[in-house]
């Protein structure tokens, strides 16, 4: 069959070409039956955690935080019951709410793995459609920048109160103002106090370098919208570059991002980190509690998100100067919480 000029199909009136298909033969390869018993249910090698031999078999110790202990239970406990029938293990589990290690014994060492790597898989699973519960900031909060955006406030809704969808609910807390490098899911003391030393060697490793050891001096001004539609906007942002017109920040932001990822402790999101200041957010719309005062429950409320038009903000704040601001360090910073500032609750900083 001519490869370029492939014979052509017509099914329900439409026209489809029919490619060649290669397959490939593996003559020496045959088919495997996986899980034959308990001693070939490994799913893979236990190089990444530790195996004991004990007098009555293997274990295999495993630190897990407590918010995640119902998910390796299941419903009624049927995913534990599960794994332990699939892998001929017993899986100790501590009680809700009750920080400790959750131990996997059995005769078969292949057995242990085989539980402990799907318990794994189990958790970052599940790790993943957890909400954020903090984040790497930048704060932006200092008096002279607060006061220039209680103008932009002022002016916006003076000159654009009648374009669709604006209102003073959208502005962000003015104690809050600051850029996100990059959101954690951080379940117990122990992985907050992982990311709190991650930050130090970062310091050590490279920020200091990158710095000099002082402050980042950077100016605030120009607004920006985050999606295609200028009419249709969800979040306007405040830019943000470095005065000296070099790329540090870009690069401090960049290498922490990175190293948290390579830790575990951060998903990769993008390529580069988008430095912006949330100035106005359709998500303070829906509950005005968001990021302020939400420290109860730790959750909002979904609702449908209504847009806003932007396009005369835009135009008419394109260049609005918020001013400058000294940037010393970087925090590990609670989402839904306040600090006596008005800040975001730090739970560790470079």
């Amino acid at each position: 069959m001519d490869v370029l000029r492939p014979p052509l199909i017509r099914i329900g009136g439409r026209v489809y070409r029919k490619n060649l298909i290669q397959e490939q033969a593996f003559p020496h390869e045959e088919e495997e039956d996986f899980c034959a018993g308990p001693g070939d249910c490994a799913d893979e090698p236990c190089d990444a955690f530790v195996v004991e031999e004990t007098e009555r078999g293997f274990q295999c110790r495993l630190e897990v935080p407590s918010p995640l202990y119902k998910y390796i239970i299941g419903k009624k406990g049927e995913t534990k019951k599960r794994l332990e029938t699939e892998t001929r293990t017993s899986i100790s589990i501590p009680k809700p709410g009750v920080e400790g290690e959750i131990v996997i014994t059995g005769q078969h060492r292949s057995g242990v793995v085989s539980a402990r790597t799907r318990i794994d898989v189990l958790l970052d699973s599940f790790r993943k459609k957890q909400p954020f519960t903090h984040f790497l900031s930048f704060a932006l909060n200092q008096p002279a920048i607060q006061e220039k955006f209680l103008q932009f406030k002022e002016e916006v809704l003076e000159k654009c109160s009648k374009d669709h969808g604006v209102s003073s609910s959208l502005f962000q807390n003015p104690a809050k103002l600051h850029l996100t490098l990059g959101t954690l899911v951080l379940l117990n003391e122990q992985e907050i106090q992982k990311a709190c030393d991650l930050l130090q060697r970062c310091k050590e490793d490279f920020v200091d370098q990158i710095t000099g050891g002082q402050p980042l001096t950077v100016e605030v001004a120009g607004v920006e919208y985050m999606n295609d539609d200028p009419a249709m906007t969800d979040v306007l942002y405040a830019k943000v570059h470095m005065k000296d017109g070099s790329d540090r920040l870009q690069m401090v932001a960049d290498q922490l991002v990175e190293r948290f990822v390579a830790s575990g402790l951060m998903l990769k999101e993008w390529d580069r980190v988008k430095l912006h200041a949330t100035v106005m957010n359709t998500l303070f719309r829906k509950d005005p509690t968001e990021e302020r005062n939400n420290t109860m429950t730790g959750k909002s409320s979904f609702k449908e998100r209504e847009s806003f038009n932007g396009q005369n903000i835009l135009k008419l704040f394109e260049n609005f100067h918020f001013g400058e601001v000294q940037l010393d360090s970087v925090r590990l910073s609670q989402r839904f919480s306040s600090d006596a500032s008005g800040y975001y609750a730090t739970s560790g900083q470079l």
